[in-house]
């Protein structure tokens, strides 16, 4: 009787690691749990702290509650440490990807300009920019834990790099797909400009710091700064600006996201970190590809 008990163990425990080994399995246990815990905690704060007031603490508390969230999940299904969510260690990463969010887009606005399209009419007290440091600092965070923490990461362990790369870019470009203004080209534009560079640079580091500034800066600098759409979500930051010319080079009504500029000088810059990620060896195979090696 107890070997039959220990046997009914042991076999109990093996089927439940296999389960384990598949990673749409492991995917999914991830967005429960991370998902289930958003879910939660906001319906609760929008119950008892209700209204304008406690809208950025409610982000802020929400954020923080998915970190810890995804936290827990890696700790507890992939039994190791949270390696992508480095922070101090990674200063570095943090500086560049602020640096590098700012100069992409003062790079584009700036061409707009000497091409005549983006005007600059006047300036608002800078402080209206403080307004925006929570709701991007959000944004950033949760998107990219979602798209490159979770999708990205995950789906390239069983698909390898290229084809999870390919996945998470598009469904980070779809995912923009309802916003005010969005078109197929906005969304397409979306998914190479920024979902190829973020899923490179996160190739290249293995951490999450380098997204999240470059992310937070992208959007801070078009929306706080220059007033202009972001990702299709007027704006009215520091300077009070507008565009003229074609929808196709200063973006229309979803913003200079969806200009064929943005798509170019972007989509150059993620050309530039896939090189670094595969000059480093960052690149995974897929499993058919090591079962070929095998």
């Amino acid at each position: 009787m107890i070997s039959t008990e220990i046997n009914a163990g042991i076999n109990k425990t093996v089927w439940h690691q296999k389960l384990l080994q598949y990673t749409l399995v492991k995917f999914l246990l991830a967005v429960l749990i991370v998902g289930s815990v958003q879910f939660v905690s906001r319906k609760l704060m929008s119950q008892f702290l209700p209204g304008p007031d406690w809208v950025v603490f409610r982000n802020m508390a929400a954020m923080t509650l998915g970190l810890l969230s995804y936290t827990f999940y890696v700790r507890l299904i992939e039994k190791r440490r949270v390696t992508e969510l480095a922070t101090f260690s990674a200063w570095k990463e943090w500086l560049l990807g602020l640096v590098m969010g700012v100069m992409l887009f003062v790079l584009v606005l700036g061409s707009l300009s000497l091409l005549g399209m983006f005007h600059v009419d006047g300036y608002n007290e800078p402080k209206v920019m403080l307004k925006y440091l929570p709701i991007f600092v959000v944004v950033a965070v949760m998107e990219e834990l979602f798209f490159r923490g979770m999708i990205f990461r995950m789906m390239e362990e069983s698909l390898g790099s290229v084809v999870a790369l390919l996945i998470s870019a598009l469904a980070f470009g779809f995912a923009h797909a309802s916003n005010p203004g969005a078109t197929l080209f906005s969304s397409i534009a979306i998914a190479v400009e920024a979902g190829i560079a973020f899923g490179a640079v996160f190739m290249l580091t293995r951490r999450l710091a380098f997204c999240f500034a470059m992310h937070f800066s992208w959007n801070f600098t078009q929306g706080a700064v220059f007033s202009v759409a972001v990702s299709g979500t007027d704006s009215k930051g520091w300077l009070q600006t507008h565009m003229t010319g074609p929808d196709w080079l200063t973006g229309g009504a979803f913003g200079a996201e969806a200009s064929v500029l943005t798509v170019s000088l972007a989509s150059l810059m993620g050309v530039v970190f896939l090189y670094l990620a595969w000059k480093k060896g960052q690149f995974k195979p897929a499993f058919w590809e090591k079962t070929k090696a095998v």
